[in-house]
């Protein structure tokens, strides 16, 4: 046999459009979060069928008697079809970690967001974004250095993330919008919501050149448990954290803690000695932040310059070198397959799908999801990129 028999379900054709909505619902059970979701789809091997396991399975999976208790009301009286259609109605859409166009660098967090809420649109060339973060009582100075560091960021390609709060938030995503830039504001509430209100036309505005995005479902107010976790997915769509102002106890030095345990590079500014919105970001500088005085500390940290974001990204844009590469990227070019069926709609040997996988995978052509799924790095019809 070409083939190996997978001791799982190979889902069919349409199994991806089909399990979004598992994804959507569990998305909305209470204390099932990222960990959990993944313990569950590895031991029931996909989503839909841990949705619908029974309650002693599901214990056996590891799921709380709490959480249980939670999925076990949803499933009775959630219609998962519904799910969709709010989003839709909202204008929003919805990314799960199984979509090539799910950001890369937030893929990489061990607890990266089964779902984000995207409203707006993300590029593969958001990639290249720098979080900055900083306290919702912002001086002018910290306003004014703001300005000044995101301009030269936007003018090399570089896209701005922040949280859309007050001071230093909304100072960056300004300065973004002004100098023509990208840029991203991660919320901590649902999409059907602006927090805070003040910011409904800036949100706007960010929508129209960039995304809102957020973890959370629709109808999720922005209570204050949600901006820790919030702040972990500022940090991790971003190859950096710049701190402007910060007190001692400050959001923005969570953020900046969840870029330095993402192994994301973390940027302070310093400030007045005197002043208690400087005493986070020196303590940061102390503790071996790097010192920004310009833009260019930024771009030199990182190595990032608009010619290098713009050669880096042309130097991405490959075609298949083969014809099995080539009959691979036309069955990935709609969804994400396993590889047991990727075996079967191609009719070639398991091993050589495996070994040409392998090498797509290195020449960033396609990416390994988990469940030895593989997807496009990109979408259909558009270049294959190599890093």
């Amino acid at each position: 046999m070409a083939c190996s028999t997978a001791e799982r379900r190979v889902p069919g054709a349409n199994s991806v459009m089909d399990e979004r909505k598992y994804w959507l619902g569990f998305n909305v059970v209470k204390g099932i979060g990222p960990v959990r979701l993944r313990a569950l789809r590895h031991y029931f091997g996909d989503l839909e069928t841990a949705w619908h396991a029974p309650e002693n399975a599901l214990l056996a999976a590891g799921l709380d008697r709490l959480s249980l208790a939670n999925l076990l009301e949803e499933r009775r009286s959630r219609d998962l079809n519904r799910l969709q259609d709010d989003l839709d109605a909202a204008g929003a859409s919805a990314l799960t970690l199984d979509d090539p166009d799910y950001p890369a660098l937030l893929r990489e967090l061990p607890d990266s967001p089964p779902v984000l809420y995207v409203k707006g649109t993300i590029l593969e060339t958001d990639e290249w974004a720098v979080a900055f973060v900083g306290t919702r009582r912002a001086t002018q100075y910290g306003r004014n250095v703001t300005y000044d560091l995101v301009a030269p960021l936007v003018q090399a390609g570089i896209t701005i993330v922040s949280g859309l709060a007050l001071g230093i938030d909304a100072a960056a995503h300004k300065a973004a919008l002004e100098a023509g830039g990208r840029t991203i504001a991660v919320m901590a509430c649902g999409l059907d919501q602006v927090y805070p209100p003040a910011h409904r036309n800036l949100a706007a505005d960010v929508v129209a050149n960039g995304a809102m995005v957020t973890e959370f479902p629709l109808g999720t107010p922005p209570e204050g448990k949600n901006f820790p976790v919030r702040n972990r997915v500022i940090s991790g769509l971003s190859l950096g954290v710049v701190v402007v102002e910060a007190p001692e106890r400050s959001g923005a030095l969570l953020t900046a803690d969840n870029a330095a345990e993402q192994g994301r590079d973390v940027f302070a500014v310093p400030g007045n000695l005197n002043l208690r919105n400087s005493v986070g970001t020196n303590q940061l500088i102390q503790s071996g932040a790097k010192l920004v005085m310009d833009a260019t500390d930024i771009l030199d940290e990182l190595n990032l310059t608009r010619t290098t974001v713009e050669t880096r990204t042309q130097m991405r844009e490959i075609v298949p070198e083969n014809p099995t590469e080539d009959l691979l990227v036309q069955h990935l070019a709609d969804e994400p397959l396993h590889i047991d069926e990727l075996c079967q709609l191609t009719g070639l040997p398991i091993t050589q799908i495996s070994s040409t996988l392998a090498l797509m995978e290195l020449k960033g052509m396609v990416r390994r999801l988990e469940g030895m799924r593989y997807a496009l790095a990109r979408g259909s019809g558009e270049p294959y990129r190599l890093d």
